[in-house]
């Protein structure tokens, strides 16, 4: 990308668009497009095309996304599929027609078969049945992926599918009803620490192994990928470095510093069994993580609730 390419970049206000946002700032790219839901309700087609009419942007990093963990999948699928879907086509179609240089559309590890041989090469998506707990979100992504793909075949635009392994990190949803696993974990062992209960009860067996990336270190591949990928077939973004969640419960209350006992409720779903993403292709790009897992909820604690703290104090 030229530095003084017009970018635009949903999602700003999440997680991951908040990162790029930052490392492309870094970078010196001044011509960048953030729109807020406030500013451009993507669900919406007309204000999606007036938007691209007037500003014309050059790269497009489609990262808006209504996400959530287990439960979230579960009380919302509804929500998760239409808004998510709404706004894809959205952006794509629009992209298509005011023939944007480059577009970016991440997929997601949930949309991998829920019994994947592991690690899980890219040529495994829609080879097997997916983990019926976030089917709804992992539909909608499967439908923006496979559009994606189909613009590209029909109308040679240029378009590239990055598929994120679990990111965490600096600007993390903390909402229980929202919330993925880390930020979970580390909002209720802080909660108990503050408590000084001597006991947090988890759900499921705590065996399955996962894979997570920090979301700078996300990011950092999204801007490789868009400069040094030139393809529609997906491409995975992850650390190849597995963690099963009652090691990473360990790792996080370690982090946190709650002492107490760690009980698991092995009534409670796991989900998929093991999620590793085989990212040997980016690797052999050039591309690799820097963060280590621990440093990464070192740094996310110390952002969240270390600095938090300190600034009651002060305001106190």
């Amino acid at each position: 990308m030229k530095i003084d390419a017009k970018i635009l970049i949903t999602g700003t206000t999440g997680m991951v668009g908040g990162s790029l946002t930052r490392q492309l700032k870094l970078a010196g790219y001044k011509n960048l497009l953030t729109p807020t839901h406030a500013d451009l309700d993507l669900r919406d087609q007309n204000k999606v095309n007036a938007y691209f009419n007037t500003h014309k942007p050059e790269y497009v990093f489609h990262l808006a996304a209504i996400v959530g963990g287990i439960h979230a999948n579960n009380t919302y699928p509804a929500k998760f599929i239409y808004d998510n879907t709404q706004m894809h086509c959205n952006v794509i179609q629009a992209a298509h027609q005011h023939q944007v240089t480059k577009l970016l559309f991440p997929g997601s590890a949930c949309t991998y078969p829920k019994l994947a041989a592991q690690p899980i090469k890219e040529t495994a998506f829609l080879d097997g049945l997916i983990e019926p707990t976030n089917l709804a979100y992992a539909a909608a992504k499967i439908n923006g992926i496979v559009m994606s793909q189909s613009f590209a075949r029909e109308y040679q635009m240029n378009v590239i599918v990055p598929m994120p392994t679990n990111a965490y990190g600096v600007g993390d949803n903390f909402n229980p009803e929202a919330s993925h696993v880390i930020p979970a974990l580390m909002k209720r062992f802080h909660e108990a620490k503050q408590s000084q209960l001597s006991e947090v009860v988890l759900w499921g067996t705590g065996t399955p192994l996962r894979e997570f990336i920090y979301v700078d270190d996300l990011a950092d591949a999204l801007i490789f990928l868009m400069s040094h990928y030139d393809s529609r077939e997906i491409i995975n973004v992850g650390t190849m470095q597995e963690i099963s969640i009652a090691d990473l419960a360990t790792a996080v209350a370690e982090t946190v510093g709650f002492t107490g006992k760690i009980t698991l409720d092995t009534s409670k779903p796991d989900g998929a069994p093991r999620k590793c993403l085989d990212s040997a292709r980016l690797f052999e790009l050039g591309w690799k993580p820097s963060m280590t897992l621990r440093d990464g909820l070192k740094k996310m604690y110390a952002h969240h609730f270390v600095t938090e703290a300190s600034s009651s104090t002060a305001r106190a």
